[in-house]
C-alpha cells in the first residue's frame, strides 16, 4: 500500500514552535506527561497561534501570560512559585520573535479572505450603479 504524504498545513517538521508545544508542563492524573500543545488543545485555544502570540511577547510578559495556562492544569504539591518556573522555562523554549511563524494553514486561511474582499466591492459597485440609474447620485 503506497503512503500518502500529509498536507502541509497538517505537517509538523518544520515549525519553529516545535520545542515549546511538546514540552511538557506536567503530569495528567494517569501519571502521562501533559504537553502544551495538549493544555492549549483542551482549553480551545489554537496552539501554533499562541505559541506564535507568546513569542513576540518580552519573556517575563509572555511567562505571566502562560502562568494561568498552567494553574488550570493542577498536580499535588504545585505552588504558585513552582507554575512561575514551569512558565519560565517553557517560554524559554519559544523561538526568537522574527522566527516565529504560524504554519501554512495562515496562507490558506489570507487566501480564503480573497472572495469575501471581492464580494464586497462587487456589491459596493452594484449599489452605485443602482444610485446612478436611480437618480440618487449625491452631486
Amino acid at each position: 500500500m503506497a503512503r500518502m504524504a500529509l498536507p502541509e498545513q497538517f505537517s509538523l517538521l518544520h515549525s519553529d514552535l516545535n520545542g515549546f508545544l511538546f514540552a511538557a508542563m506536567g503530569k495528567e492524573e494517569s501519571g502521562a506527561s501533559l504537553s502544551v500543545l495538549s493544555a492549549l488543545t483542551r482549553v480551545g485555544i489554537d496552539p501554533w497561534a499562541e505559541g506564535a502570540r507568546l513569542s513576540n511577547l518580552p519573556k517575563e510578559a509572555a511567562a505571566s501570560a502562560l502562568a494561568p495556562l498552567i494553574a488550570m492544569f493542577p498536580e499535588e504539591h504545585r505552588s504558585s512559585l513552582d507554575v512561575r518556573e514551569i512558565a519560565a522555562r517553557l517560554i524559554e523554549l519559544l523561538p526568537k520573535p522574527s522566527s516565529a511563524v504560524l504554519p501554512a494553514a495562515s496562507a490558506d486561511a489570507q487566501r480564503a479572505r480573497w472572495p469575501a474582499i471581492w464580494l464586497f466591492w462587487l456589491g459596493l459597485g452594484l449599489v452605485l450603479v443602482n444610485m446612478a440609474t436611480r437618480g440618487w447620485w449625491p452631486w
